[in-house]
């Protein structure tokens, strides 16, 4: 049992979700409306905590018309309990879930704990099939992965992805060290490459949405 997940992402022609520097700001004004208007739609919003460290996001419904029960549940995959706690992730706006491992600082987790939920899932990493059961047992049915490209690997590997819904910006940026749309291990053999199924595709101002099925 897990949630319906849509993978959700913006990134460069060149496949980049980020500069090598860290700056993110992909899509137009029209797509951010696009992702507001489905964080209004879903459970959840989950994210990892490399992405929580680099943008410090509020991961709430704040670009349209909205009230704060419009707010989907932010979840964070932080294995080692290591958000900060002053982040913008951890404040009222929303309800918000940590993921950690079971070997996570215990003093850590009880500092989490004053402020919002902390599910242990796996010994040292979060294990994200235990962790995708958990949240469908608390209600969770539909859930919006907005990465960054190591969890987004991770979640397809394991086959936790329904849907790729991606925003493809007419803007290059380049660079080795450069985050792309998935990162992680990588695939050996192009044959066992992650098949996606073409839904539709469409403009949003100057950016182009594709979304696909998972196969």
């Amino acid at each position: 049992m897990r949630p319906y997940v849509i993978l959700n992402a913006a990134m460069t022609l060149d496949g980049k979700i980020a500069t090598r520097t860290g700056s993110s700001g992909i899509s137009g004004k029209e797509d951010l409306i696009r992702v507001h208007k489905l964080r209004k739609e879903v459970d959840a919003i989950m994210v990892g905590i490399n992405t929580v460290l680099a943008d410090d996001p509020r991961l709430t419904v704040h670009k349209i018309d909205a009230k704060n029960e419009d707010n989907p549940v932010r979840v964070v995959v932080d294995s080692k309990g290591r958000v900060p706690m002053d982040f913008r992730i951890l404040n009222d706006e929303a309800p918000t879930i940590i993921a950690v491992s079971k070997n996570a600082d215990p003093e850590r987790i009880a500092e989490l704990e004053k402020k919002v939920d902390v599910l242990k899932c796996g010994m040292d990493r979060v294990d994200l099939k235990s962790l995708m059961n958990e949240l469908a047992t608390g209600g969770i049915k539909t859930l919006m992965l907005e990465g960054g490209s190591t969890l987004n690997y991770s979640m397809l590997k394991n086959g936790l992805v329904d849907e790729v819904r991606v925003c493809v910006a007419p803007i290059i940026a380049g660079g080795k060290h450069a985050k792309t749309l998935v990162d992680g291990e990588g695939i050996h053999e192009m044959d066992d490459a992650i098949k996606l199924k073409f839904k539709k595709s469409y403009f949003s101002g100057e950016d182009l949405i594709l979304e696909y099925e998972v196969v």
